[in-house]
């Protein structure tokens, strides 16, 4: 079976795929509703100030890893291929959203910045539903870049 990697356009198409998920952020993030929309859209917006081009940054550099974290998944697919990858996901939003996680679990784990890590620890919950909510989004776009 192949790697997931293999089935996607990278390197040639890598900066295309990371403006993709850029949108694919910008969108779920301009979703939210409520208090917790409200935090959310504010956090995006001072980071956006601080550090512009930090999420195209971020994406860049965790794409690798949160491609490799969805392999399990894509291994699943490939045992019984039904439909498309990216429909195979959305029917896993909670899986698929726990592996992506699983790379800022690690990087967490790693870092020496106690502050961001409790914090992280703190919101963590919630990033699991947000994430959650934008895997039917996350499986629309695999399903424009994978290739069978």
């Amino acid at each position: 079976m192949d790697k997931l990697a293999a089935r996607l356009p990278l390197p040639e198409r890598r900066k295309e795929i990371v403006e993709a998920c850029v949108g694919l952020l910008e969108t779920e993030v301009g979703r939210k509703t409520g208090m917790s929309g409200l935090a959310v859209k504010t956090a995006y917006k001072v980071f956006k100030a601080i550090k512009p081009g930090l999420a195209r940054e971020a994406i860049d550099g965790l794409l690798d890893d949160f491609v490799d974290s969805l392999d399990p998944l894509h291994g699943q697919f490939q045992a019984e291929p039904r439909g498309s990858f990216g429909g195979f996901l959305k029917g896993r939003a909670h899986e698929a959203a726990e592996a992506l996680l699983g790379v800022t679990d690690r990087r967490a784990d790693g870092s020496r910045h106690t502050t961001l890590v409790k914090l992280y620890r703190k919101l963590r919950p919630a990033a699991l539903r947000n994430v959650e909510e934008a895997v039917p989004g996350l499986g629309d776009l695999f399903d424009r870049f994978y290739r069978p």
